[in-house]
């Protein structure tokens, strides 16, 4: 009779995520500590800025750099052994969260050696830059629970964000370009339906479609109407900062939270509607069923076609408004190919999240951080290539999906077409 080795007994003992998130957080604290604690002049300082409210001034403070890393690298590997002996998944993705929040601590301080770091700066940005990741996600989740996938995210961010840009310059009303790239997304997604869900097309087939044919329209209309007219056509106003009364005066949190852009309140609005609808309603539990077993739901009176159309044209709204941040929320003018495969990079945060909104916006913060994160060394000029810098959002997005989720198990009826018998 075959023995099964002392190894593979002890490792069978966990899960897989459970397995990865002890296994990264080990790793990444001897990296701290073999790296960030040992790179680090003897003396050496760094300070970090969190003065961003005047009304309730905080103090600057400074940190051993050096030693700082060694704790915080120490405090990874003690994380990591926890979630080994816990031989549990419940509450992992907190501890890796908590682990993670070290190790990035004991980065900037390594970073920041002998100079100083605004921690707000990095804060807000990150939630800046994790507003369009988010709604993407958010409009993956409302398509896919209920069996559509949605390769489209992309194509209706770039559709949307050229729309709202153009609609904005021309009525010099943010408002109306909010709404129309809000209208221009559920329009690629009423697309999206009709192909994959009338007429039962392959859904990544056509979702890749979609997104090629939205890069190539908006760029060839950028060139040929935009470029031509860019003061009446592409100079949109954009949202200022709203600041909430009292709440933005919170120290630290205040001015990250509370003195945004409307897209930070409607994406908030939007994670609390989708985590409620779609858990604690009738209607979250008919998606769900759709997207689990079509036809049971079927047979109990449940209409599935018009539940899949409903979702994906409102997943395609959500997406729609994540587009228009990229033009009314920021930059305040379209370019071709602005989102960058950010659509792709939000359809990861969804899987990441495990088809949840909650999880959806942690995933998408964490590329959000990564990404503010690459903008605040190349200030700090740190010793690492630009290059590297700037694909480290993306790095870090393959090692969370890659390496981090293990196994996950998408809705049963996921990407399959469904048709009355």
């Amino acid at each position: 009779m075959a023995t099964t080795p002392v190894t593979a007994r002890v490792w069978g003992m966990y899960g897989a995520r459970s397995r990865n998130v002890a296994v990264t957080l080990v790793l990444a604290g001897l990296f701290t500590i073999g790296v960030f604690a040992r790179g680090v002049p003897t003396g050496a300082s760094t300070g970090f800025d969190l003065s961003a409210a005047p009304a309730v001034p905080i103090p600057s403070f400074a940190v051993p750099s050096a030693l700082t890393a060694l704790l915080c690298g120490i405090a990874c590997v003690a994380l990591g052994g926890l979630q080994a002996l816990r031989r549990t998944e419940r509450h992992a993705y907190g501890i890796l969260a908590l682990g993670l929040a070290i190790f990035g601590f004991a980065f900037l301080t390594w970073a920041g050696q002998s100079r100083s770091v605004n921690f707000i700066d990095i804060l807000s940005t990150s939630l800046i830059e994790t507003v369009p990741l988010s709604l993407g996600a958010f409009s993956g989740v409302l398509c896919e629970r209920s069996g559509v996938i949605n390769i489209a995210i992309e194509g209706q961010f770039l559709v949307a964000a050229f729309t709202s840009a153009v609609i904005a310059s021309a009525t010099q009303d943010p408002w109306l370009g909010l709404v129309a790239g809000a209208v221009s997304g559920a329009l690629v997604g009423a697309l999206l339906a009709l192909l994959t869900i009338t007429y039962a097309a392959d859904q990544i087939i056509v979702g890749v479609v979609i997104d090629a044919f939205a890069l190539g329209l908006t760029s060839f209309f950028d060139l040929s109407v935009l470029v031509p007219n860019q003061a009446t056509l592409n100079s949109p106003p954009v949202f200022r900062p709203i600041a909430i009364p009292l709440l933005d005066k919170i120290p630290i949190v205040g001015p990250v939270l509370f003195d945004e852009t409307i897209f930070v309140y409607l994406t908030a609005g939007v994670l609390i509607a989708l985590q409620i609808g779609l858990f604690r309603t009738r209607w979250g539990l008919r998606v769900r069923a759709v997207g689990e077993h079509p036809r049971a739901a079927d047979t109990v009176g449940i209409n599935v076609t018009r539940i899949r159309y409903l979702n994906v044209i409102v997943g395609g709204a959500v997406a729609g408004i994540g587009g228009a941040a990229f033009t009314v929320g920021g930059t305040g003018q379209f370019t071709p190919n602005m989102t960058a495969g950010l659509g792709y990079i939000a359809l990861a945060a969804m899987i990441f999240g495990r088809w949840q909104p909650l999880g959806a916006l942690a995933a998408a913060f964490l590329f959000g951080f990564t990404d503010a994160l690459q903008f605040a060394l190349s200030v700090l000029n740190v010793p690492i290539p630009s290059d590297f810098l700037t694909m480290l959002p993306y790095l870090a997005t393959i090692v969370a999906v890659a390496g981090l989720v293990g196994q996950v198990r998408p809705p049963a009826a996921d990407g399959q077409p469904y048709a009355r018998e």
